[in-house]
This record gives structure tokens, C-alpha cells and sequence, in this order.
């Protein structure tokens, strides 16, 4: 009966926040049109706020699944009008915690042992309650503090409930909505159902956490908590505890006289960092997942929790990316049109010329402003808007960067307003770029293929021999195949000729058979007559 109740629940929201004011459309069929006109709650319940507030609220309403749906639909400003994704980017993680013995059950039935023979002490209250998990406070018995992340119990069947109601009405939003086929919003539930399942294996989270501590492994810039394998199953992580300043707590960090200049301009590099040399990104740099080391104010580090989320790039596509940025700020727009082609982010038909014409018309305007005000962000909006209308089919791993960049991003200006993140990104793709092209770079991927080159090198005369020998087959069969068809149309010609000269020869003793006198049986032949022969005689022809 649950997802009954659930289903009401939804409708209930629906019809409480008026969502069916965003079907009020002309486009919309007659039928559907004055089903929504007699709907009973649109003459008791006023629609009093704007369309995104109450879109914000109704998700709200409606739970953790629905919240969280909306904080990843609020990065996809590609595909939303701008007041509903300033809207829903608003939603925040404050969801009622569970019950702490609920927890602790949980925790002991995953390690199977007792929390009292795991940990020297256990805060029963958590810390912090999101969507999907809560976190509590304890300590090993080796005195080091820890925090303990353990999944909402049953939240996986919720979850696959409002995933498919999240699918029926992506479907009807797609179906009765003249807007709705150009949002994609089947593809939006697709992502975010691949997304949240993955967030529900903390052991993927941890082996992202343990990875990305690896290649920050002695930095200055970024520090990531330890994650403690042995206390770690599907459902509970535990990860080192850490003591840093919230990063949007301003006041905080002005009382420290934090450098604020180079913290944002480190939040820059940690980014390109990860995206271009490590293709490696924590995709969900919202500020609730990042804070500020309280050591060493005036060098300030970074630290990272929660790494749910995390994206990467092929080397394909981290050349392509940064050749883009460097051709857009050098307003080389053909080389930013064609570098889509060859990427194969647009068709290779594509006309470059008017898709050029097309990339300058949106991204002049933006130079006519100081470069340090120039986002980043909507650059890369832009282009794919514009190469969207060309046919620019989806790119999952691009739409997590530009999610990541814009977060970055807006946190770095606030941090410092004046940050220019053309100064600060340019020198870093320049010498990348040229990293990439050096003889350094090449002799260093020629060492990482030589032992597979070496261990196919026994291997190549035959597979030379066998290249050549199978080319020569091919060109037989192809020989044979032609001479096949050739036959065929041959005895196709000689049978059409048979096939005629019977016809003919049929018809001459029909003729003679019915009037001897052939030249009177011409002679009186009436007009239409003629004009049936003609016809007869084209068809015959024609065959």
C-alpha cells in the first residue's frame, strides 16, 4: 500500500503548490487544456508565489529523494529557464534525522560487532542529517576521532518509488509541455537515477575519497580525511574527522585574517588541477562539502568531505576542452567551431561556417566586459546552447564540469569579488597544453607503452602476414562478387531480348492469323487503335 499513499502524497503536493500552472500553455492539446480548467484545488488554492517558488517548495514537501533530484536539476541551467534554476539551486540538505538506535543497529549488523566493541565512544546524536545518510562522531581505541556515515534504512526502496514517478512525470512534462521534448527531462531523471544508486555504495564514495587523497597526497592546497577500510561496507563509512572553518562562513575566516585573495585563487587551481592533470574531479563542490584549514591563515588549504560525486574526462576530451578555452579568449572562433567537429561533440556534416557565425553571435557580446568579469561558467553555457541547436548530442562528463566550474566559481568570487579567473586559469592550460606537446610527454607515454609494445612485437610478422593475406582475400571476393554481377546483368539482357523477340514474334502470328492480308489489316485500323499499338509498343520498349 505504500506506494499508493506515496502516489496520494504526491498529488496532494501537486495540487497544494499549484504545479499545474506550468501546463497552462496554448500548445497543449483541447482535451488536456479544459481537464486543467475544471481541475477542483485551481478555485481553492490560489497560485500566490511565482512558478519557481512554489516548484521549490513542492520538492521540498515531498522529501530527501525530491530534494535532492532538485539540487542536481538546478546545475543544469542548459536546460532550465534561469529564475526556476536560482530557485531550486536554494534546496539544502536539512532533512529530520533518523532514529540514533536505528543507526547503531545498522553499523553493527554491516562490521558485526557491537559499536561499544568498535568504537571507544559513539555520539548518538549526529552530526549532520542529509538525503541519503547521516553522520555521527566517535573515536577508535586508538584515540583517533572519526566520523561514522551510515545510509537512511529502506531509503533504497523510496528511492526506486520516486524514481519512477520521477520517470511518469518527466513523461507527461515531455508529452504535455510545448517545452518539454527541448529540456530532455527523461534524460535528466536517466542521470540522476545513475547518480543517486551510486551515492547508496559508500564503498564507491571511499574509493573516491582514497583516490583523490592520493593525488593530493603532501599538497598545500587541498587536504583529503583518511578513510578507514576496515570500518567500511556498503552502507557505513568511516572516515578521518576534520577541523576546518565551513568555507561560506565569512565571518570566521575574516576573524582569522584569512588570505582571502589566495584562497580563492587556490579553489581555481584545485580545479583545473584536477580536471587537466589528474582527470580525476570531485564533482560536488558545494559549499557544504567544503571547508578551510584553521592552520596557517595566510596560506590557506583546502578541505574536501563527500565524494559521491565524482567526474572524469578522456585525454580526448581534456585536449579538446582546453584548446576551446584558449580559442575563446583568443576570440578564434573557427578554431572553437571546428574543434566541436573533430571532438565529435557536433555531426561531422556540419556546416563550420554558419555554426562559427553562430558562436560569435553569443560570445562577442561577452567581451565587451573586463575579463575578470567574464564567467567561466556561462562561456561554457554558451557554446553548448549554441552547439546544441546544431545537434550537440548530450556529453555527461561535460555537464558535471560545467556544474563543477560554476560552483567553484560562484564560491570563489564570493570569497573575492575581484578574482579574475582569466589570470588565474590561463598560465595553467598554457603550460599544460605545452606539457602535452613536449618530447618529455611524448617519451614519457612511449615508456608507459613499451612493455605492451614489446610484448606484441613476436607477434608482428604473423599479424602483418595474416593483415595481407586477409586484404588479398578481400580483393578476390570482390573481384568474383563483380563478375557475378556483371553475369547476372548479362543473363538479365539476354532473357529481356528472349522475352521480346517471343512477344514480337507472337503478336506477328496472331496478327497473320486473324487478317492474312497484313497491310489491309493496317490500313483499317481505326485511330485509337493507334494510339493503343504506340502505347503497347512504348511498354515493350520500356521493358
Amino acid at each position: 500500500m505504500r506506494p499508493v499513499f506515496r502516489s496520494i502524497k504526491i498529488f496532494w503536493v501537486i495540487a497544494r503548490y499549484r504545479l499545474d500552472t506550468f501546463f497552462h500553455n496554448p500548445s497543449l492539446p483541447w482535451i488536456l487544456r479544459i481537464a486543467l480548467y475544471f481541475l477542483p484545488w485551481r478555485y481553492l488554492i490560489p497560485a500566490r508565489d511565482p512558478d519557481a517558488v512554489r516548484l521549490r517548495l513542492a520538492l521540498e514537501a515531498l522529501g530527501p529523494v525530491f530534494i535532492k533530484f532538485g539540487q542536481m536539476l538546478s546545475t543544469r541551467r542548459d536546460l532550465l529557464p534561469d529564475d526556476i534554476a536560482v530557485e531550486l539551486a536554494r534546496l539544502q540538505d536539512k532533512v529530520p534525522s533518523f532514529s540514533s538506535q536505528k543507526a547503531k543497529q545498522i553499523v553493527e549488523r554491516s562490521l558485526g560487532q557491537s559499536v561499544e566493541t568498535l568504537f571507544q565512544s559513539f555520539d548518538t546524536d549526529p552530526m549532520a542529517s542529509a538525503s541519503v545518510a547521516q553522520v555521527h562522531s566517535a573515536t577508535l581505541f586508538d584515540g583517533r576521532a572519526v566520523v561514522v556515515k551510515v545510509i537512511r534504512p529502506g531509503i533504497e526502496k523510496i528511492i526506486q518509488q520516486d524514481v519512477s514517478l520521477l520517470y511518469t512525470l518527466a513523461w507527461l512534462v515531455c508529452h504535455l509541455w510545448s517545452e518539454g521534448r527541448r529540456l530532455r527531462p527523461i534524460e535528466v531523471v536517466e542521470e540522476y537515477e545513475q547518480t543517486i544508486f551510486d551515492e547508496l555504495d559508500l564503498r564507491k564514495e571511499a574509493a573516491n575519497g582514497s583516490q583523490l587523497r592520493r593525488n593530493f597526497e603532501g599538497s598545500s592546497i587541498l587536504y583529503v580525511p583518511e578513510i578507514f577500510w576496515d570500518y567500511t561496507r556498503r552502507n557505513v563509512l568511516v572516515m578521518e574527522k576534520i577541523y576546518g572553518i565551513p568555507v561560506a562562513d565569512m565571518e570566521q575566516l575574516n576573524a582569522q585574517n584569512t588570505d582571502m585573495e589566495k584562497l580563492a585563487e587556490r579553489g581555481v587551481e584545485i580545479f583545473f588541477t584536477q580536471v587537466f592533470r589528474d582527470s580525476f574531479f570531485h564533482a560536488d563542490m558545494h559549499p557544504g562539502n567544503i571547508f578551510v584549514s584553521r592552520d596557517r591563515p595566510d596560506d590557506p588549504q583546502y578541505i574536501a568531505v563527500d565524494f559521491g560525486i565524482i567526474g572524469s574526462l578522456s585525454a580526448e576530451d581534456q585536449s579538446y576542452l582546453a584548446r576551446n578555452i584558449l580559442a575563446f579568449f583568443r576570440r578564434d572562433y573557427r578554431q572553437v567551431a571546428q574543434l566541436h567537429i573533430d571532438s565529435g561533440w557536433v555531426p561531422r556534416d556540419t556546416n563550420v561556417h554558419a555554426f562559427e557565425t553562430a558562436i560569435r553571435s553569443v560570445c562577442e557580446p561577452i567581451f565587451e566586459k573586463p575579463l575578470k568579469e567574464i564567467s567561466f561558467g556561462m562561456v561554457l553555457l554558451g557554446l553548448f546552447q549554441t552547439a546544441r541547436r546544431f545537434n550537440m548530442e548530450v556529453q555527461p562528463q561535460l555537464v558535471l564540469l560545467q556544474k563543477t566550474l560554476l560552483n567553484i566559481e560562484g564560491l570563489g568570487r564570493q570569497l573575492y569579488p575581484d578574482l579574475d579567473l582569466w589570470k588565474t586559469a590561463k598560465p595553467f592550460l598554457e603550460n599544460w597544453m605545452k606539457e602535452r606537446m613536449s618530447v618529455k610527454a611524448v617519451a614519457k607515454s612511449v615508456k608507459q607503452q613499451a612493455p605492451e609494445w614489446l610484448e606484441k612485437l613476436p607477434l608482428m610478422p604473423q599479424l602483418v602476414f595474416d593483415a595481407l593475406q586477409q586484404t588479398a582475400h578481400h580483393n578476390e571476393n570482390q573481384v568474383e562478387e563483380a563478375r557475378r554481377i556483371a553475369e547476372q546483368h548479362t543473363q538479365r539482357a539476354k532473357s529481356i531480348r528472349r522475352h521480346l523477340l517471343v512477344a514480337l514474334t507472337s503478336l506477328f502470328i496472331v496478327v497473320s492469323m486473324v487478317q492474312p492480308n497484313l497491310q489491309d489489316a493496317v490500313s483499317t485500323l481505326p485511330w485509337y487503335g493507334w494510339v493503343i499499338a504506340v502505347i503497347g509498343w512504348m511498354s515493350v520498349w520500356r521493358a
